[in-house]
């Protein structure tokens, strides 16, 4: 299927990208034609709508706009990049002709949204007061949380601000996405388990979840990073007012994850540009540019407007937006994929989704095998692939390094800000949303279910041993690693360490103890993951 800007007798957001010539970053949700008869073709991520000729509107501004505010999903980063290009007395000239009209209302109200500067107010202006984007159609704001713009008669109910609002549109996978209740799947492992053991598998679910965050970076081996990284998870998520998305808020939180020996000089909201890289054969390769410094304050305004603003409405889909929203935004000069993925937990724990102490280790089934790491880094790439195409010859490297005031020595010189500001502002995260809530959903019933079974199968080899030979706790739980690691045969270690197992029947015993206890021989994927967090056998 041709791509909206060559589609060929386009109407509607397609006509506007090609009459206007429009260059977006995030596609189109709806592309619509003229065609010979009614049709809707459903594209990933694009869907064709083909229309009688009937339906062709006037080959103008007005005509094809109210096309796309009627009868498609509005886009945001078109809308901001066509009231950037198009001529503003055009949609004056509008309004004016038709100041009840609800089309010619709301396209003056979004054109002030995203461009920030005002039309001249004509007299006569009327009408109901009306939505400015559809809930039906794309995550808005909270009816109560509506705010009414008296100017131009419009319920504003748009999620988020001018400096940053993403767009969410309400697709199948979103639907069921927005459904999905954590705190029932979670309940349901209590029913299985317990309350006391999900309880007590909290620790070793925060160290996990610390462990795959920097097993992501490729830095599994920082013992002490991810243990203080595990610590700041168990005191600081969910704790505060509000999200930790302040300048103050992010530089204490960015000090405790970082610790003290970093080269970062300056905690809190970055004073330099950064890009997501990586060097091949001592060539920079540019996967990612972030916004500018100056930006940075405003859209972080902006995303906690947006939770603000969406209140009790689906935590999966809320701390998706938190946390890609973050990333994306890249506000730190070191730290951010790791507040990026606090930020899930954080907000999952505020809207009540997953009770204190309890974190849910989504990294480390982000973590867990080459395809998972894969299809984690093609979500980022939803946004960050398009955008690096499109801003190919906005940057370079400079011979020499100029030193920013939070410290940073960068060569990096990036002139394309003015034209990336539409994408980064108004990121499409709908495919992050159904992403996330997948990997939440089997985070829970796969990988917290096997862990579950794990420990409750622990405690019950725990209580079999002891019926056959009295021991510490702790002396047990070597014993049950023996076991494991070695099949059931006794190590030398052991043996010398224990003597008492020097009798074959007794050490046959405690064998089949552990083997029942946990239905299986071999240590399965989860014993070995549940070992990690105790010190090694010898």
């Amino acid at each position: 299927m041709d791509a909206p800007e060559k589609l060929v007798n386009p109407i509607g957001a397609a006509w506007l990208v090609q009459n206007y010539a429009l260059q977006l970053v995030m596609p189109l949700a709806t592309a619509s034609r003229i065609g010979g008869r009614r049709s809707t073709h459903a594209g990933q991520p694009t869907t064709i709508e083909t229309y009688v000729e009937s339906m062709r509107p006037a080959s103008t501004l007005r005509g094809h706009l109210t096309f796309h505010l009627k009868h498609e999903v509005p886009h945001f980063e078109l809308l901001s990049r066509l009231f950037a290009a198009c001529d503003a007395g055009e949609v004056a000239a509008w309004v004016t002709d038709e100041p009840t009209g609800q089309y010619a209302r709301r396209a003056a109200f979004l054109f002030e949204f995203f461009t920030g500067r005002q039309l001249p107010l004509p007299s006569g202006i009327g009408g109901s007061y009306c939505d400015a984007i559809d809930a039906q159609d794309l995550v808005a704001a909270n009816p109560d949380r509506v705010e009414l713009n008296k100017r131009w008669r419009i319920r504003d109910n748009m999620p988020g601000t001018r400096a940053f609002c993403p767009m969410i549109v309400r697709s199948k996978a979103v639907t069921a996405a927005l459904g999905l209740d954590v705190r029932a799947l979670i309940h349901d492992l209590e029913v299985e388990f317990g309350e006391e053991l999900l309880l007590r598998s909290a620790v070793w679910m925060t160290l996990r979840e610390s462990r795959a965050s920097f097993e992501i970076e490729g830095e599994a081996d920082k013992t002490d990073r991810i243990q203080r990284f595990a610590d700041v998870l168990a005191r600081r998520t969910g704790q505060g007012d509000q999200a930790p998305l302040d300048d103050v808020s992010l530089a204490d939180l960015q000090r405790e994850i970082l610790g003290v020996r970093t080269t970062v000089q300056s905690f809190g909201l970055r004073q330099s540009p950064v890009f997501v890289g990586e060097v091949v054969r001592y060539q920079d390769i540019v996967h990612y540019v972030a916004p500018p410094p100056e930006d940075l304050a405003d859209m972080l305004a902006g995303l906690q407007t947006f939770l603000d603003r969406t209140r009790g409405q689906s935590p999966v889909m809320r701390s998706t937006v938190a946390a890609f929203g973050f990333v994306y935004i890249h506000p730190l000069a070191d730290g951010n994929g790791r507040v990026h993925r606090f930020l899930v937990n954080d907000v999952l724990r505020r809207d009540g989704a997953v009770q204190d102490p309890m974190i849910l280790p989504v990294s480390s089934l982000i973590a867990s095998d080459a395809s998972e790491r894969r299809a984690y880094d093609r979500m980022l790439d939803v946004v960050s692939r398009p955008l690096i195409r499109t801003l190919s010859q906005t940057y370079r490297f400079a011979q020499t390094a100029t030193v920013y005031p939070d410290g940073i020595a960068s060569n990096f010189v990036f002139d394309g800000a003015e034209s990336a500001r539409h994408a980064w502002r108004y990121l499409d995260l709908t495919q992050h949303v159904a992403y996330m809530a997948e990997v939440i959903q089997r985070t829970v019933r796969e990988d917290m279910l096997e862990e579950s079974r794990y420990l409750r199968s622990h405690g019950r080899a725990r209580a079999a041993i002891k019926e056959i030979v009295e021991m510490p706790d702790a002396q047990i739980d070597r014993v049950i690693r023996s076991v494991q690691s070695n099949r059931g045969d006794l190590s030398g270690v052991l043996r010398r360490e224990l003597p008492i197992f020097e009798d074959s029947a007794l050490w046959a015993a405690v064998v089949e103890a552990v083997h029942l206890s946990f239905e299986v021989g071999p240590k399965s994927d989860a014993a070995e993951r549940y070992e990690a967090t105790r010190k090694p056998v010898p």
